[in-house]
């Protein structure tokens, strides 16, 4: 699996089924947060990345483009925020090597602080993907963070190649129906291999043909040169962050990038940045496997023999798709996808469960209607554009380009960490960015961030897509004195909004600057 795979896109197809999300944001005011003193919002500019990309400086007419903030319209598939939401578009460098040359438009959003009086600044988000569009999640999210916008304006942003920031398309929703019915991504044939594969190229080639202009530069690096761009026209001297799954990555390069600009940054779910894509998709079988026996635990049933019944399941299921009430099948692939759903969060076990007792009852409705949600299909068979976007931050950032045999090789050991999602993650590795026509940046990001402000960096012990694991390394990785780790002892994909600890030492660091004691756990 390349960077977080189909698996990782979990982290922002998943929300509205974790706790985070579970609220409705209406534009209203929320309860009042922590008292803090008041910050400055001095404006700096970029400064000078390490890379090379980055030395020329950028020209005023974008570090001193003002913002035009209005009624935001309602995003593809979505309906308009409420009232107190207001929108607009920061234009960035296609490429950064050629600062006075095209611009692209980064879509933003923004609910303004209440307590004017006692604003800290902005706050940007990022809730995952890669792929995940912070101005459609956010107004849905936001009152998981009344606290925090009590004294900060919430803000967030899509990402470049996300949705309204120049977004990637590959293929139609036909083409992407056809795919998820007829490809079998564990290929058990010579004939299923080839088609696994050739499905790989042919949507790296249908990017390169819908969106070829942009493929090149929707790389992490240059969107955390687009968040500085960002909190300089925002008017804030240092960022103030909260990423989340994938967000954490782009924190981390972002830190890298311009540590003298980190404000009070907070990383949860966190990726693993010492992992090449064969090391992110041995993470995931292992935590999702982990998240699986935790959930046959939890309902009383030995984890072994339940894991091997869900694997026969599968099995089932290959030779013989499901009927479901749509009319669709349920073929293996799409199987798995819906039990991987709600492994995302314990209030969705039960769920889980139900859709795991219709299929032995020989039934997929359920499982299939799962596999939509996370592949962002809607009852009428169109499909938001997550994926594509996700494919392509992912292949932009990682050089890794493995083959069809070299993932074949892994299957012996992954089918051992997991037999249920083993052979779909180890096949993942190959069809990813499989014969993908732009160039991979590096094998792992680069997040050691000297100089840098602390930065809380939250693990949960049963995250099942960014293992507890990362959060640790990723601490270590930010350097001492700027890694600070916060463990979570429990089961989900994210903390803030779940536990109610990690919640309080969360809103304490970024109200009243309190950090806590590196190493603190909360249970």
């Amino acid at each position: 699996m390349v960077a977080y795979g189909r698996a990782g896109a979990l982290a922002a197809a998943a929300l509205l089924l974790t706790g985070v999300l579970a609220g409705c944001e209406d534009g209203t005011d929320d309860k009042p947060g922590k008292r803090a003193d008041a910050a400055t919002s001095t404006a700096a500019s970029p400064s000078a990345s390490p890379s090379k990309a980055a030395e020329k400086p950028l020209p005023t007419s974008l570090t001193s483009q003002r913002l035009d903030w209005n009624r935001c319209k309602a995003p593809e598939g979505g309906s308009a925020p409420g009232s107190a939401w207001r929108c607009t578009t920061v234009k960035v460098p296609l490429d950064y090597t050629k600062p006075d040359g095209d611009t692209i438009g980064i879509a933003l959003i923004r609910k303004e602080a209440r307590d004017k009086g006692r604003r800290l600044g902005s706050m940007l988000f990022n809730f995952g993907g890669p792929g995940g569009s912070g101005v459609s999640i956010l107004p849905r999210a936001a009152s998981s963070y009344g606290s925090l916008n009590t004294r900060y304006d919430l803000v967030g942003f899509d990402p470049r190649g996300v949705a309204g920031s120049a977004g990637v398309r590959c293929r139609t929703d036909q083409e992407q129906d056809s795919t998820n019915r007829k490809i079998d991504m564990t290929p058990d044939t010579a004939a299923e291999e080839a088609a696994f594969m050739k499905d790989g190229a042919g949507f790296g080639a249908g990017c390169e043909r819908r969106s070829g202009k942009v493929l090149p530069y929707v790389g992490t690096t240059n969107a955390a040169r687009d968040m500085d761009l960002i909190r300089d026209v925002l008017g804030d001297k240092k960022l103030t962050y909260f990423g989340m799954s994938y967000g954490t990555e782009l924190g981390g390069t972002y830190a890298h990038l311009f540590p003298a600009h980190v404000g009070r940054t907070v990383f949860d779910a966190v990726v693993d940045p010492t992992a090449d894509s064969t090391g992110h998709a041995r993470n995931q079988a292992t935590g999702f496997q982990r998240a699986l026996e935790n959930y046959l635990k939890d309902r009383g049933q030995d984890p072994g023999k339940g894991t091997q019944r869900i694997a026969a399941l599968l099995k089932r299921i290959d030779a013989k798709p499901l009927p479901t009430g749509t009319g669709r099948e349920l073929n293996e692939s799409l199987a798995i996808t819906g039990i991987v759903l709600p492994l995302y969060s314990k209030d969705n076990w039960p769920t889980l469960t139900q859709a795991l007792d219709e299929a032995e009852s020989g039934t997929g409705s359920m499982l299939l209607q799962l596999a939509d949600s996370y592949n962002g299909r809607d009852e009428n068979g169109h499909y938001d554009t997550q994926n594509h976007s996700q494919r392509a931050i992912s292949c932009a950032d990682s050089k890794a380009r493995p083959t069809a045999a070299e993932a074949k090789a892994l299957l012996p050991e992954f089918k051992k960490l997991s037999p249920v999602f083993g052979p779909f993650l180890a096949w993942d590795t190959a069809g990813w960015c499989s014969d993908w026509p732009v160039a991979g940046e590096h094998d792992t990001p680069e997040a050691s961030a000297p100089g840098s402000g602390p930065i809380l960096v939250v693990g949960t012990t049963g995250d099942p897509a960014t293992p507890y694991e990362g959060a640790r390394k990723m601490a270590d990785e930010l350097g001492k004195g700027v890694g600070v780790l916060l463990t979570n002892k429990g089961e989900g994909h994210g903390a803030y909004g779940v536990s109610n600890c990690v919640t309080s030492v969360v809103d304490d660091y970024f109200l009243d600057g309190k950090v806590p004691a590196d190493g603190r756990t909360c249970s």
